[in-house]
């Protein structure tokens, strides 16, 4: 199938008017999140508005709105040392709906003093999803959680047991489940239901990562990446 004309659809510059501001993008940096309200958007599936120059046009601070870009461009946050608007950058991730983001800023990096040790949790989702179903459906997921805290890999084995465990190994420090096919919203709950368990037992969410990955016609592939961690150790002189 020749998709070269929706290639270049997704690459065209998009102009949007945010506040007075204008920023330039493509197409496919707007969609990355696709159930957020940019992706819902510029999917066809929210009402848009135009300026006098035929820009997009959203009503909300533009000057944030640079933060929201960026991290759409690259799936990280990254922010000034001096910046002083956390709170409102939080409005702003709310109004957009960019879950990613709303998970970052909701529980920013936590700073122990130096003589207290981190304890660390990783947790990896894989999952394939059917691009032409509605409402989207979820063809299988991998879900990793990687750590050396042994008693929540166990914890976690003994308190997930409906899940299809696909590897258990607690002297590797990794369990992985897979489960599928499913509801969108059934994986989405499950995976929830998971990182509730592990903010739980303490750690708080430190960063996340989201790629989105086109592998075959009909699937697209999304990869999120959650570090927790919590305080574990004072050292003694």
């Amino acid at each position: 199938m020749d998709n070269g004309g929706w290639g270049h659809r997704m690459t065209t510059p998009v102009t949007l008017n945010v506040g007075g501001h204008l920023y330039t993008t493509s197409l496919s940096t707007l969609q990355r999140y696709p159930d957020s309200m940019l992706g819902a958007m510029f999917r066809g599936d929210f009402p848009t508005a135009r300026d006098s120059h035929g820009n997009y046009f959203i009503d909300r601070d533009g000057t944030l709105f640079r933060y929201i870009l960026n991290f759409l461009r690259t799936s990280e946050l990254t922010l000034p040392a001096d910046f002083t608007e956390t709170d409102l950058l939080r409005k702003e991730a709310d109004f957009y709906q960019i879950e990613p983001l709303i998970h970052c800023l909701s529980d920013p990096k936590p700073l122990y003093p130096p003589d207290i040790f981190e304890q660390v949790v990783e947790l990896s989702s894989t999952r394939k999803l059917s691009k032409y179903s509605n409402p989207v459906a979820v063809i299988i997921t991998q879900l990793t959680i990687t750590t050396k805290v042994h008693a929540l890999l166990e914890g976690i084995s003994n308190n997930f047991t409906k899940w299809n465990k696909h590897m258990m190994d607690t002297r590797d420090c990794q369990v992985s489940f897979t489960f599928g096919p499913c509801d969108y919203h059934q994986e989405v709950s499950l995976r929830v239901h998971l990182m509730d368990y592990i903010m739980k037992q303490g750690f708080t969410i430190r960063n996340t990562r989201v790629h989105h990955m086109s592998e075959r016609a009909n699937e697209n592939t999304v990869e999120h990446h959650w570090t927790f961690c919590r305080p574990a150790q004072i050292v003694e002189d």
